[in-house]
């Protein structure tokens, strides 16, 4: 647990009054920041790129995410965005769910809210639903004033690292969550551990370099707290284009990084091996040829793919359950499943020749 303690910010409130202040103050819009760490927009899927046309222009200008973190098959589900900020991410997931689902918001910012309400009857409008199926909560991503076992899904784009304690974000997460739910973020990991000078810098923590967590720590982290095999989904390097805030950062490689953590006790600590296979019939609308589950797992349509015990469950025991043919069970064991590496995770590592993920 000391490792864990020591990558947070001691000083808690400061930390988050600065954090409010940075968005609220320093930053206007987006072009304000000074890297791409809460900012990536890359590969954005055709799709997305329709509904993000439909959105207010407030809504675009004014977002600080860092990737884009909305999973497939959502109609109908009820969907937690942590550190919602003005709500854009909201706003696509709210079209996506459907009249019949539900999505909420919650931010520790007031000014952001502000503008995440102002724009709810123009988006329901915009999406044809007779009434708005968002709300949004002013809170604090540690303590969350939901039930338990209450939301489908959390999404979280650039928000974890900007808190003092992870620890209890991801507990909040995975409590919250129901049986067979995940988390799907996208967030900033770093190489290594960040010293705490560092993580005393205002700018560095608002620009979500500073409060990001080594990635092995990370992943620990995740475990401990009931998510036993974190998946990453996509990553990217990210670049720091100020002379200043790279000389401050020295040799840390920075990444950002979307993770999926499911809530399913029955995981194992390690990718094991039953024989087990699946088929994906290709009936997620948005993945209709090939089916993405991780960086790992690209399961082409009609295609019988071998798999793990675990990523059988995080098919089988999930909404995905419908989408899949399912070959094999747990009756024989055939060990460890193959070249199940511990490396650094990340794409510009694995071309250095580190390892890969699980599987």
């Amino acid at each position: 647990m000391s490792v864990f303690k020591s990558a947070d910010r001691a000083d808690a409130a400061n930390a988050k009054d600065e954090v409010k202040d940075y968005y609220s103050k320093v930053l206007k819009k987006s072009d304000d920041l000074k890297t791409n760490a809460c900012c990536t927009s890359e590969n954005i899927p055709k799709y997305i790129k329709t509904i993000l046309g439909t959105l207010h222009e407030d809504t675009l200008t004014k977002y600080y995410g860092c990737g884009i973190v909305i999973p497939g098959d959502l109609e109908g589900l009820t969907v937690l965005d942590l550190g919602c900020g003005v709500g854009r991410d909201v706003y696509v997931i709210s079209k996506l769910v459907g009249p019949k689902g539900k999505v909420i918001g919650i931010d520790m910012t007031e000014e952001q809210l502000k503008w995440a309400n102002m724009h709810k009857d123009f988006h329901a409008k915009a999406f044809g639903h007779a009434e708005s199926n968002v709300e949004f909560i002013q809170g604090y991503i540690e303590k969350l004033p939901l039930a338990d076992n209450s939301v489908d899904i959390i999404v979280s784009n650039c928000v974890v690292n900007l808190s003092p304690d992870k620890h209890a974000v991801l507990s909040e997460a995975y409590r919250v969550l129901k049986p067979g739910g995940e988390m799907y973020f996208s967030d900033v990991y770093s190489s290594r551990r960040i010293p705490q000078a560092l993580r005393e810098d205002s700018v560095l923590f608002g620009e979500c370099l500073s409060g990001a967590l080594y990635w092995n720590d990370f992943v620990r982290l995740a475990q401990k707290v009931g998510f036993l095999d974190p998946r990453l989904v996509k990553d990217a390097e990210i670049t720091i284009d100020n002379k200043a805030l790279e000389e401050k950062i020295g040799y840390i490689d920075f990444y950002s990084a979307t993770y999926r953590l499911w809530k399913l006790p029955e995981l194992e600590p390690d990718c094991e091996d039953y024989g087990q296979a699946v088929v994906y019939k290709g009936t997620v609308t948005t993945e209709e040829r090939t089916f993405i589950l991780d960086d790992h797992h690209k399961i082409e349509k009609g295609r019988v793919f071998p798999v793990c015990g675990n990523t059988n469950m995080m098919l089988q025991a999930t909404r995905f359950a419908k989408h899949f043919e399912f070959i094999g069970d747990t009756s024989v064991h055939y060990g460890i499943y193959a070249d199940c590496g511990r490396d650094l995770p990340f794409a510009s590592a694995a071309k250095e020749g580190g390892g890969g993920a699980c599987c």
